[in-house]
């Protein structure tokens, strides 16, 4: 099954994602391709083509690891972590895979990815560091997001820190479409599991320009400590949530807000102390499929 498949009409998602979701929350990793290049430092990077596998021998723990080499649609560069520890990691690049990295008190946020046909797999994020304390954020198009494990993001020095987040404020934070996130566990955070602000955002920095849609969310694990919702979506069209754990802490699980529009809830599973899965305001209501909305976003 191709990413494109799971971006169709809200039923034909439900039926189609079932047997992804089921693959994606129990983990199963991608078979891992033979190293086709080492690199020992940013310019050792300089060589990489297009369809490298890429592993990074650089035994720092310390640094950021810096991606600005992409492949092509159909040649991404796959960098390849084998549980290396790294201080953190930048994307910026497009037709990239970001593949194993373990991150340990990384600068945050933990992973910062901005770019199309991007994806994150199979990392593990914890106890993320100052700034707004976010495991990962993401800005682009066909960004996937799958099977990472993000824990211990902290709000006690006033942090909003989030277990994944994007905005679209300027040329340098896009509007994002077509975006897969599934099979992740976010596990001990404060604030939300997943803060999604489209170009329009409430909170008046959105660039206005483009817009954020075709979204699927599924088979993830939510631990939200802290905040008000687990997942907290604004201004964001055609999203899709499937099959997710949404565990206790929320006072409700699923915020929509400011024309989060046509959106498809099915199939989760909400703690007994939850008591409101899915708050909308009048804006999100149109084209709305799901348990009915009970509390206010």
């Amino acid at each position: 099954m191709t990413p494109r498949i799971l971006f169709g009409r809200a039923a034909a998602i439900a039926v189609l994602a079932l047997p992804f979701a089921a693959s994606a929350a129990n983990g199963t990793p991608s078979a891992a391709s033979a190293c086709t290049r080492h690199v020992t430092d940013q310019r050792s990077m300089d060589a990489i083509e297009p369809g490298d596998v890429v592993c990074v021998d650089d035994t720092s723990t310390t640094k950021r690891l810096k991606i600005t080499k992409g492949g092509t649609a159909d040649k991404p560069v796959t960098y390849r972590g084998e549980g290396r520890r790294v201080g953190g990691i930048d994307v910026r690049a497009d037709n990239v895979v970001v593949d194993g990295f373990a991150l340990n008190r990384p600068s945050a946020p933990g992973i910062d990815a901005r770019g199309n046909n991007v994806t994150i797999r199979d990392n593990t994020v914890t106890a993320p560091q100052g700034g707004d304390g976010d495991g990962l954020r993401f800005f682009g198009d066909d960004v996937k997001i799958l099977r990472n494990t993000i824990s211990h993001t902290d709000n006690s020095t006033g942090a909003h820190a989030d277990c994944m987040q994007t905005f679209a404020t300027d040329d340098q934070h896009l509007a994002s479409r077509r975006v897969l996130i599934a099979g992740n566990r976010c596990e001990h955070v404060d604030n939300m599991c997943l803060m999604a602000e489209g170009p329009h955002s409430m909170a008046g920095d959105g660039s206005g320009k483009g817009v954020s849609e075709y979204w699927l969310f599924l088979g993830n694990y939510c631990e939200t400590r802290l905040g008000s919702q687990a997942v907290m979506i604004d201004d964001v069209q055609h999203l899709t949530l499937i099959g997710n754990t949404w565990a206790a802490g929320p006072d409700h699980a699923i915020g929509l807000q400011n024309h989060a529009t046509h959106t498809f809830v099915w199939g989760n599973r909400l703690d007994p102390s939850i008591p409101c899965e899915v708050g909308i305001d009048e804006s999100s209501r149109k084209g709305y499929h799901g348990p009915t909305p009970r509390c206010a976003p």
